[in-house]
């Protein structure tokens, strides 16, 4: 019996970048091992049927032609959520779409993606979740937020399940939008949401 689609959310893998092992205390002897465990652990949970939103900083420092065949070389149709690395080696692979932002219903969940992690995003009074990455584990989440960068949730492509199981563990935001703005409770239009 065939598995089931499934969408994962990640970022922040910085292919091809020697540097970034040190920055971020990897545990990978060199950029060799660190793109062939990365690609490894993703490929590991992937399936060539599933969706997986990468949250920006794709490769960076690495050349065309060895971004290219990582890209291919991973499982899942893949979307791309421009991070501040991804420049035009990244941006012109064949990314089943781009953009700086996106919001998205999973799980019938409003979820909001950005490679940078918002303070405010749209939805928040409603649990809308916030995606983001960028930040390589140094932004903390909250029980409606998350850094999906690999350094945070152990270099694998996560499942909004998994991913709202790291946030139940997390504190509450210290702040209620909906209530400091005092909003009414209404039903949002189709097709839309209200901030």
């Amino acid at each position: 019996m065939k598995r089931p689609q499934h969408v994962f959310f990640t970022s922040d893998q910085h292919f091809g970048h020697r540097a970034i092992i040190e920055m971020c205390s990897r545990p990978f002897v060199d950029v060799d091992d660190m793109d062939r465990s990365m690609i490894q652990a993703w490929n590991s949970v992937v399936r060539p049927g599933d969706v997986v939103w990468h949250l920006g900083d794709f490769a960076h420092r690495c050349p065309v032609p060895r971004t290219e065949t990582i890209f291919h070389a991973l499982n899942g149709t893949k979307h791309l959520i421009l991070g501040n690395h991804d420049r035009q080696s990244t941006t012109r692979l064949p990314w089943a779409s781009q953009s700086a932002f996106h919001h998205l219903v999973e799980n019938k969940l409003q979820v909001n993606l950005s490679h940078y992690g918002f303070r405010v995003w749209p939805g928040l009074h409603r649990q809308a979740l916030m995606l983001y990455g960028h930040s390589h584990s140094t932004l903390p989440g909250s029980r409606t937020t998350i850094d999906v960068g690999v350094d945070n949730v152990g270099y694998v492509p996560q499942t909004l399940a998994q991913l709202q199981a790291r946030m139940a563990l997390l504190p509450r935001l210290a702040f209620d939008i909906g209530r400091d703005l005092g909003e009414p409770d209404e039903p949002v239009a189709e097709g839309g949401f209200r901030p």
